[in-house]
């Protein structure tokens, strides 16, 4: 089950051509795709690429009619050695994944297709997760592209650039032999738009042809001396023909403008900000008309130096806008320049921050140094640079802090040390007002009775090492839980603790999910543990999903599909590879067992890996899935019954120990109504899934007793409401009796005083 259905939307797959298709990015490449003719596509799903598996998953009707052959990858790495398929045959093929994590994992199959070449189109989609949106640490796939020799695309962010770029993409990796790269940035992915259709095409040459008709090319093959001569094909053949056709084709895009002796230099993906904040000082206008030249590479590898030199001629200065470090792109137009003697001075990394996402706001400023040293009159009007427009207190300080710093530096260094101000000092008032919000568990999770489970346990055994993974389970390193020392990547929870294979007092403990499990743990992770005969305990939270990738399933899921194989236990394959000690917990809510098994692994005698699997379904997509039901059930007029529970005020102690274990976002406070309890009491909002984790958990830790569960019933039969009517007129009975008690009560006092 993925994290949403794009069933309708794939209809438009079928649009005729020349009709004008309207939806999401994502869903333009795959149209994309159809249109160039794709023999196979595969890939491993993760942000902001995961919609790409899943519309392609909705698909398969539609692919199979074309003849392409569709599938979800083990890995990036699984997905990236696919391509081999394109090496020896004119079969095209398209890869997808997550960057720069998952460009990682395949970087061996990378640069083994790199080295020896395609014959057919191969293209590599990447979803670059660079910015404050971003859940990864914060790299780029640009280093990848250049280490390899792959020619990476970076189009305008709108759907005719990005569905011309899958189109170039196909045809200059055939024209260069040479795997290409289609970067797609967060908002590229999710952004909606239109274009003109073009007819579908089957494959030209399928992968059926291919196996009957297999071809061996050893030179293709990465093996001594071929090896050798790759990396001067690379060079001497492959990268002219691709210099060659990205300019014959037009692929990086020239924009005049009348203020001809400045220009700016910028990557495709960053276009639409660019533009943004050039209007904020009439510097282009909503039709994408800009005063000043543009030049605008679609192509962000490689560079094209007569194109950069025709660019900057007779120009006094360019400014060159690029996210991150280190800056390629501005280092390379250098080195051109300087070669061909063109004095045009370069700006980049001076006027611009060194690192983090170019927002509007952050260009408006760098821009703003630009021009005030090449073209003043254009800051003629007054632009706001996202300030209010009566500066607050800590606005005036932050300008305060600006002019002071360009009283201390001149020229480049202080439009840097300006911008690198201001944003320390951006919305500083905020920090008082608005908390801090770390990630946490969803609503309901079946992770969180894990770690309080597990902190519980240390209560009694104290502290011990914990290796984290990649996965929703990482949110336990933040608070209330607290729990986790690293973590290294995607199924190497276990590889983490590898290191610790020592004697000690303690063990260590790992944990990975069911998704790190087979996406990499299984071998790196419980194997080596094995082979090495680690003494030390690995959780494997199995909650039926690749879950933090946007609910995708795996070999362990519990669904049954027919073009899938499921259904094959995590302990089936942990024994496999020869661990002896494995529990099952199939259900993680009940704090108190899975407390004591984790005590049990941590205790006992046995040398040698423990594994402990945590099984409970991902609460996200068991209410995707049980939601819809109960409303169907509901509007068919069924008897249906919605769990909730809450928190009697009256015996809460105020202690809060509850949410200290829990911390579930339906768990809050409110004031008790007691005058004589000042402090406020715990409160089950609305959100509550009836998971039952706080009543659990405050038994497990032995707490209070003033937790309950109530019931509430939809279509009750007649028998039902009766008795609901009788319990209501005894209540009511029952509570003014207590009335006229404590107003007799009441009286009596007044009268003896």
């Amino acid at each position: 089950m993925a994290e949403r259905s794009f069933t309708k939307e794939v209809q438009q797959l079928l649009a005729e051509p020349g009709t004008v298709f309207h939806g999401e990015g994502i869903l333009a490449v795959t149209k994309a795709l159809l249109e160039c003719g794709v023999g196979y596509v595969a890939g491993y799903q993760g942000s902001p690429i995961s919609h790409l598996m899943d519309v392609l998953a909705d698909a398969q009707p539609i692919l199979q009619q074309l003849g392409v052959h569709f599938e979800s990858s083990a890995s990036e790495a699984t997905a990236a050695a696919t391509l081999s398929a394109s090496v020896m045959y004119p079969i095209r093929g398209a890869v997808t994944w997550k960057s720069t994590v998952g460009t990682n994992v395949a970087s061996d199959a990378l640069a083994n297709l790199a080295s020896g070449g395609v014959t057919g189109g191969a293209l590599i989609i990447i979803g670059e997760d660079y910015g404050e949106g971003s859940s990864i640490m914060q790299e780029r796939s640009h280093a990848f592209a250049m280490k390899s020799q792959i020619w990476l695309l970076d189009p305008r962010p709108n759907l005719p650039a990005i569905v011309k770029a899958v189109h170039d993409g196909f045809e200059l990796s055939e024209a260069s032999h040479t795997p290409v790269m289609l970067e797609l940035r967060v908002r590229s992915c999710h952004l909606h738009g239109s274009f003109v259709t073009q007819a579908n095409r089957p494959p030209a040459f399928t992968l059926k042809q291919a196996l009957e008709t297999p071809v061996r090319d050893t030179s293709r093959i990465v093996l001594p001396p071929a090896s050798y001569l790759h990396e001067h094909e690379k060079i001497l053949d492959r990268w002219p023909a691709a210099v060659r056709f990205i300019k014959e084709r037009g692929l990086n895009e020239f924009f005049d403008g009348d203020l001809n002796d400045i220009g700016i230099v910028m990557l495709g993906g960053m276009y639409n900000n660019v533009m943004r904040a050039m209007m904020a000082y009439d510097m282009a206008d909503i039709y994408g008309k800009s005063r000043i030249p543009l030049y605008v590479m679609n192509v962000a590898y490689p560079v094209i130096d007569e194109e950069i030199q025709r660019f900057c001629e007779g120009k006094k200065a360019i400014l060159v806008i690029e996210e991150g470090q280190p800056e390629y792109h501005e280092q390379a137009i250098h080195t051109v320049l300087g070669r061909a003697q063109i004095r045009t001075t370069v700006h980049g990394k001076d006027m611009l921050p060194q690192a983090g996402e170019y927002t509007v706001q952050t260009l408006k400023r760098g821009l703003q140094a630009f021009l005030s040293k090449y073209h003043p009159a254009g800051l003629a009007k007054p632009v706001s640079l996202g300030m209010p427009v009566k500066p607050s207190q800590a606005v005036q300080q932050a300008g305060a802090v600006i002019e002071q710093v360009k009283t201390q530096v001149s020229g480049a260094a202080q439009a840097q040390a300006a911008v690198a101000a201001m944003t320390r000092l951006a919305a500083p008032e905020l920090a008082t007002v608005v908390p801090a919000r770390p990630p946490g568990f969803c609503v309901g999770c079946p992770e969180r009775p894990i770690f309080s489970a597990m902190t519980l346990v240390q209560q009694d055994l104290g502290m011990h090492h914990i290796s984290a993974d990649i996965g929703c389970h990482l949110f336990a390193a933040m608070p209330p839980f607290h729990l986790g020392a690293t973590t290294m990547g995607y199924g190497l929870g276990a590889s983490s603790a590898a290191a610790m294979n020592v004697e000690a007092g303690k063990r260590s403990i790992s944990v990975m999910g069911d998704g790190g499990f087979w996406h990499n743990g299984l071998a790196s992770g419980i194997g080596n543990a094995v082979f090495n005969k680690a003494d030390g305990v690995i959780v494997i939270v199995d909650n039926n999903y690749s879950a933090a990738t946007g609910g995708q399933d795996l070999l362990s899921s519990r669904s049954q599909k027919d073009n899938r194989s499921m259904q094959h236990p995590i302990e089936a394959a942990v024994r496999g590879v020869g661990v002896a000690w494995v529990k099952t917990v199939d259900y993680t809510y009940d704090v108190n067992h899975m407390r004591d098994v984790l005590n049990d692994a941590l205790t006992t005698d046995y040398q040698g890996p423990k594994v402990v699997i945590a099984q409970s379904e991902c609460m996200l997509n068991k209410q995707r899935r049980v939601k819809p039901q109960i409303a169907e059930a509901v509007k068919s007029g069924e008897r249906v019954v919605k769990e909730k529970f809450g928190v009697d005020a009256s015996v809460c102690s105020g202690d809060h120990a509850c949410m200290r274990l829990s911390g579930c976002p339906s768990l809050t406070l409110k004031n008790s109504g007691d005058p004589l309890k000042p402090d406020p009491v715990a409160h089950v909002d609305d959100g509550c899934v009836a998971c039952g984790h706080c009543g659990e958990v405050a038994d497990a830790a032995v707490l209070c007793p003033s937790f309950y569960r109530i019931e509430w019933v939809r279509n009750a039969g007649t028998v039902e409401k009766w008795f609901h009517r009788l319990q209501q007129t005894v209540v009511t009975w029952m509570q003014r009796l207590q009335q006229r008690s404590l107003h007799a009560r009441a009286l009596y006092q007044d009268f003896s005083a």
